[in-house]
């Protein structure tokens, strides 16, 4: 499965699947709020079937070579923090990868959106993936806006609700 980082680690994260169990875990993201929103998903759904739509994207991704979100599991308390990965994305008739990060809400504001999205973008650089990088994050997301800054991303352009974020390999440094 191309673009997965299974197996990949961080200082303070490992990164693996995602597993249909880890669904519990992971609905607790769908309380937040405008969340569904930010992920161009129907506000009105509840949570349960916001996740399931999110597991099931997942998935094909996986069985189809679109990369994936890798699920962030805190390395101290072995817990599941977040998600992050390399995504193909159609944007404008053309394929591009996709540094993509989402965060569970108790975990916010710990520096985990960094420390997995820059990884994401050393290894596709390391690896020859692409020559360049996008974020596509929704306009009223400012923390995700935040990361990709930090992430060595500059603005590209506005594509109807969302900024898309993007960093060239000539411009990368580790």
């Amino acid at each position: 499965m191309k673009y997965l980082l299974t197996g990949q680690e961080t200082k303070r994260l490992k990164f693996r699947l995602l597993k249909a169990e880890d669904f519990d875990s992971w609905v607790d993201l769908f309380k937040a709020y405008k969340i569904a929103e930010y992920l161009d998903l129907d506000p009105k759904l509840s949570q349960s079937e916001l996740c399931q739509i999110w597991f099931d994207k997942a998935f094909h991704r996986y069985e189809n070579d679109l990369g994936g979100m890798n699920v962030l599991i805190d390395k101290k308390t072995n817990r599941l923090v977040g998600q992050c990965g390399l995504l193909v994305q159609t944007i404008e008739n053309m394929e591009r990868l996709e540094v993509g990060y989402s965060i569970l809400p108790e975990f916010w504001k710990n520096g985990f959106a960094i420390e997995a999205a820059t990884k994401c973008k050393n290894y596709a650089f390391e690896n020859h993936f692409s020559d360049s990088l996008i974020s596509m994050i929704h306009i009223d997301n400012l923390s995700s806006e935040k990361v990709a800054l930090r992430n060595g991303m500059s603005f590209e352009k506005k594509i109807k609700s969302f900024n898309i974020f993007r960093i060239d390999k000539e411009n990368w440094k580790l």
